[in-house]
C-alpha cells in the first residue's frame, strides 16, 4: 500500500505558515535514521521496536491520560454524575479546569503550570507519536510494504504496521480531546510545529485507520501474541477506534476563532454552532456541517466489532455487566472477556492507578495495610446516586459505594464532609476494590496489578446505538440499548420504553444509558461535550442538587421522584459478617424484602464488605470473630431521629451518624462549585492550556483566553 497522506492543506489556510512547502506534506518518505534493513529484516526485531512503542504508550495511558494525570484531574471528576472529594480551594489547579474555568472567566488567571508541567503529558503524547512514526517509516522502507495495496489477507508485517498506525491515532485522539487543535507530525524525524486544524487531523487519521484495518488480524488470531492476550491493537481495536474518533470528529467541540477549520483535503469547513449556545473566550461551540457522514462511518465500524468481536465476549445474561469487573480483579495474567484492549499492569510492579486514584477508598497506610491507601479522586454526585439511578438498576451498587476500608480489614462509612481516602468526600466509585482481588498486594500502594480497560464491547454496543439514533435509525438503536439495559436489571424490570419516554428520545436515552453503564469510569464528561448535551445535563443536576439540599435543610430528608430518600442521619453498627452470613465480602445484594436483620443491613447496598481472609496476609484482628462489616439503616428511607425506630436501633447497638447533614454543612462544595458559575449556554472551555515552552518552541499561542507566558 503506497502511503499517500491526505492533504491537510495547512499552508492553504495559513494555519501552518513556515518554511515547509505544502507539497512536503504529500511526501512521507522517511528522514529517519531507522535501519529498516536490520530492524525489519525479521519479525523478532520488528516486534522489539513495536514493544518499545507500546511501553511508551502504556506509561502515557497509565500516568498521563487514562489512569492518573488528566483523567484523574478532569474526566473522572468533571461531569454531572462524578465529582471530586476534597475542598475546592485545596486543588485549584485541577478544580478550575474541571468547572470549565468558572464559565471561562478564569482562563486569563489560570497559571500555565498550575497542573501540567513542561515535560509532561503533552510531550509524552508526542514521544508516543514519534515512536509510532519510527515503526511506520521503517516498515515503509521494506519490500513487503509495496505489496500492501494488493494484499488480500493480513500478514505479520502488515499487522505490525496497523498497530503502529493505531498507536499514533490513539495518541492523537487524546491530544485532540484535551487540547483541540495541535501540531501534526506526519513522519518520523519531523519536529511538529504550528497548530493544525483538528478536523484535518481527524480526517487524515480516520483514512489511515481504514486503510490498515483489512490488513490486521482479528483479536486472538495475531501471530506473536498469545491467543488470550488483549494488550495489543487488533482489527477489532482499530474498528472501535474508528468508531470512537468518528463520533468525536462529527461531534460538538469548542473551536478557536483564529484557527481556520479545514478537512483532510484542505477545504475550508462550515461549522454550525449548537442552537442556543453563545461564543465564549473568542471560541464557538459547534460541529462540522457534514457531521452525519462521520456518524455513518461510526455505525459501520462499531457494527463490525459487534458482528465479529474476535476473542472478546459480551455477557448478555442478567447480571452480566458484573462479569467484566469480577474478571478485572483476577490475576494480572488474565484479561476480561469483554475487553478489546487493556493496558497491562504487573502486580507489585508499575503504577496501577485505577484502585488508588479511582477505586473504593481506603484509609490504609502507604505500606503494609489491608488494603493499602486508596485516595479515590473519583466520587459520585449524591443527587445522581439517589435521584437518577433506577433503584432496580443493579449497576448502582457496583458503580457506587457508601463505604470504604479502614485499612485494617474493617468497613467504614464514607462521610460527605470534604476529604480524601475513606475519611470523607462522600459516595465513591466502586468498580475497583483491592478487597475483591483473588491475590492482594499489601506491601505498598499503587501496586495492585489491576489493568486499565481502555476499550470493551459495551462501548461498541452503545456507540453503535448512538450513531443509529443520531442518523434516524431508532429501531436498531433501541435493540442495542436494550441489550445493555436487560443485563443490568432483574428480569422484566428494565422497562426500556418508559425510559425512552422519560428521556424524550432514543438518542438521549442512549447517552444517559452510557452514564449508568460507565458511571465512575470518566466517560461522561467527554460524551456530554461532544453530543452537545453538557449544558442541559449540568443544569439538570444543579437543579436537582438544589432541591435535595433545600429538602435536607427544611425537613431533614429529601425524597426523589424515583422514591429514594436521603436523610440527615443514618444508623450504623459493625458486626461479624463471617459469623452472620458466612463471608465478609459482599457481591450483588440478595433479593428479598427487608426483614429488619443485621444480615440484610450488611448486604444492602451490595458490592462492599471486606476481603474474606485478610488473616492469610498477616493481619491479626486479635479475635476469631472480628466485627468487619458495617450494617446500615436509614440509607434510603427517613428515620425520625427522635422516633421509636431510632430508639430501637440504638438499643440494638446502632449509632446515629451524620449523612446528608454534611452535604448541607458543605453546600458550596456540592452546589456552588459544581461547574462553578457555568451558565449552561456559553461555549464550554474544557481544554488544557499549552505550557510556556510548548508555545515558544511550537511557534503558536494559546487560545480560549489563556495566557501565553
Amino acid at each position: 500500500m503506497k502511503k499517500k497522506l491526505l492533504y491537510i492543506a495547512l499552508c492553504a489556510t495559513g494555519v501552518l505558515a513556515g518554511t515547509t512547502s505544502c507539497s512536503d506534506y504529500l511526501d512521507t518518505s522517511s528522514r529517519s535514521t531507522v535501519d529498516a534493513g536490520f530492524v525489519f529484516s525479521n519479525m523478532t526485531t520488528a516486534h522489539a521496536a513495536m514493544d518499545g512503542a507500546y511501553e511508551e504508550f502504556r506509561g502515557f495511558l497509565n500516568s498521563g491520560v487514562f489512569g492518573d494525570g488528566l483523567f484523574y484531574s478532569n474526566d473522572i471528576a468533571g461531569s454531572d454524575i462524578e465529582r471530586h472529594p476534597e475542598p475546592f480551594k485545596n486543588q485549584p489547579g485541577r478544580h478550575y479546569p474541571e468547572t470549565f474555568y468558572q464559565n471561562g472567566t478564569y482562563t486569563s488567571q489560570y497559571g500555565l503550570l498550575s497542573y501540567l508541567k513542561e515535560d509532561g503529558i503533552y510531550a509524552d503524547a508526542f514521544t508516543v507519536i514519534s515512536k509510532a512514526n519510527a515503526v511506520i517509516s521503517g516498515i515503509e522502507q521494506t519490500d513487503e510494504f509495496k505489496a500492501f495495496d494488493t494484499q488480500k489477507e493480513p500478514s505479520p508485517l502488515s499487522q505490525l504496521y496497523g498497530e503502529a498506525v493505531a498507536l499514533k491515532a490513539s495518541a492523537y485522539r487524546e491530544l485532540l480531546k484535551n487540547w483541540g487543535d495541535v501540531p501534526y507530525a506526519a513522519k518520523y524525524g519531523e519536529v511538529p510545529e504550528k497548530l493544525a486544524s483538528r478536523d484535518s487531523i481527524y480526517d487524515v487519521t480516520l483514512a489511515q485507520l481504514q486503510k490498515v484495518e483489512p490488513l490486521m488480524y482479528d483479536l486472538g488470531s495475531a501471530p506473536y501474541y498469545d491467543k488470550s492476550a488483549k494488550n495489543y491493537f487488533s482489527k477489532q481495536y482499530v474498528d472501535g477506534l474508528i468508531g470512537r474518533m468518528a463520533l468525536e470528529a462529527g461531534g460538538y467541540q469548542t473551536r478557536r476563532h483564529d484557527i481556520t477549520p479545514v478537512d483532510g483535503e484542505g477545504n475550508v469547513l462550515s461549522i454550525v454552532a449548537l442552537p442556543g449556545s453563545k461564543d465564549n473566550d473568542d471560541a464557538t461551540y459547534g460541529r462540522r456541517a457534514d457531521w452525519q457522514k462521520f456518524y455513518e462511518l461510526a455505525k459501520t465500524y462499531f457494527k463490525k466489532v459487534i458482528d465479529n468481536p474476535g476473542t472478546a465476549k459480551f455477557d448478555a445474561s442478567e447480571g452480566g455487566f458484573a462479569t467484566f469487573f469480577n474478571q478485572m480483579h483476577e490475576s494480572d495474567a488474565t484479561y476480561a472477556d469483554e475487553s478489546i484492549f487493556e493496558s497491562p499492569v504487573q502486580q507489585g510492579g508499575g503504577n496501577a492507578p485505577r484502585p488508588y486514584s479511582l477505586g473504593r477508598p481506603s484509609n490504609g497506610g502507604s505500606k503494609n495495610a489491608y488494603p493499602c491507601k486508596s485516595y479515590s479522586q473519583g466520587r459520585i454526585n449524591p443527587a445522581f446516586y439517589y435521584g437518577m439511578f433506577d433503584p432496580n438498576d443493579e449497576r448502582r451498587d457496583l458503580a457506587c459505594t457508601v463505604t470504604g476500608s479502614t485499612g485494617k480489614g474493617i468497613e467504614t462509612l464514607i462521610p460527605f464532609k470534604p476529604n480524601s481516602k475513606a475519611s470523607g468526600g462522600g459516595i465513591s466509585c466502586n468498580k475497583w476494590d483491592e478487597n475483591r482481588q483473588k491475590t492482594v498486594w499489601t506491601k505498598n500502594q499503587r501496586k495492585s496489578g489491576i489493568n486499565l480497560p481502555y476499550m470493551r464491547l459495551s462501548e461498541m454496543y452503545l456507540g453503535y446505538a448512538e450513531a443509529c439514533a443520531a442518523t434516524g435509525d431508532d429501531a436498531d438503536a433501541k435493540t442495542y440499548l436494550e441489550k445493555i439495559r436487560n443485563r443490568a436489571f432483574p428480569a422484566g424490570k428494565a422497562n426500556t420504553d418508559e425510559f425512552i419516554r422519560k428521556e424524550g428520545s432514543v438518542l438521549e436515552a442512549v447517552i444517559d444509558e452510557r452514564g449508568f453503564e460507565f458511571a465512575g469510569e470518566g466517560d461522561r464528561r467527554w460524551t456530554l461535550i461532544r453530543t452537545g448535551l453538557i449544558g442541559k445535563k449540568v443544569k439538570a443536576i444543579k437543579e436537582l442538587t438544589a432541591k435535595m439540599i433545600d429538602g435536607l435543610k427544611t425537613n431533614g430528608y429529601y425524597t426523589f421522584d424515583n422514591g429514594e430518600t436521603i436523610s440527615d442521619y443514618v444508623w450504623t453498627k459493625l458486626v461479624d459478617g463471617k459469623s452472620l452470613i458466612g463471608h465478609r465480602l459482599i457481591s450483588a445484594a440478595p433479593a428479598g424484602a427487608d426483614d429488619g436483620s443485621d444480615a440484610y443491613a450488611i448486604q444492602h447496598p451490595g458490592w462492599r464488605g471486606q476481603n474474606n481472609d485478610w488473616e492469610s496476609y498477616g493481619l491479626k484482628y486479635g479475635t476469631s470473630t472480628p466485627k468487619t462489616n458495617l450494617a446500615i439503616r436509614g440509607l434510603y428511607k427517613h428515620i425520625d431521629p427522635n422516633g421509636a425506630e431510632a430508639k430501637q436501633l440504638e438499643a440494638e447497638g446502632y449509632k446515629k451518624v451524620n449523612w446528608g447533614i454534611d452535604i448541607v454543612n458543605n453546600a458550596d462544595e456540592y452546589y456552588k462549585y459544581l461547574f462553578y458559575d457555568y451558565d449552561y449556554v456559553s461555549a464550554p472551555i474544557y481544554f488544557w492550556p499549552f505550557t510556556p515552552n510548548t508555545i515558544t518552541n511550537g511557534g503558536f499561542t494559546n487560545g480560549y483566553g489563556f495566557k501565553n507566558n
